[in-house]
């Protein structure tokens, strides 16, 4: 099954101005190490961090053309800092394996399946 894990770090949480932010090269070396043994348990397929609101964009869809509004949102309350996309038995696997992350304190991972063509095919 594959699954994608969404980072919400507490230092993008209700802080839409954060300009030139990055990781301590500490807590990279840290991640990079989770990264590698996560990698031995399940198939990565993909990871990365995220740059804070300020460099992002935002299209909003509602009754009429679409609204375009770049970075940072003042609405936000939860941003995503990274993810990771892995194929993994259960989801249960990858709570474990997420309870083992260097996050730091306030930070969230999210876990959510990823529907595939099975999910959608009539049954009988």
């Amino acid at each position: 099954m594959q699954f994608m894990m969404l980072m919400i770090p507490n230092v993008y949480r209700n802080n839409p101005k954060l300009d030139g932010f990055a990781p301590k090269l500490t807590e990279m070396e840290a991640m990079g190490r989770f990264n590698e043994e996560l990698g031995k348990a399940v198939k990565i397929l993909s990871l990365n961090g995220l740059h804070p609101l300020s460099k992002g964009a935002r299209v909003s869809f509602g009754d009429g053309k679409p609204t375009v509004t770049d970075g940072p949102y003042v609405e936000t309350k939860e941003v995503f800092g990274g993810y990771w996309m892995v194929e993994a038995d259960s989801k249960e696997q990858l709570v474990e394996w997420a309870q083992k992350c260097p996050a730091l304190a306030g930070d969230i991972i999210e876990i959510r399946q990823v529907f595939t063509a099975e999910d959608f095919a009539i049954k009988q």
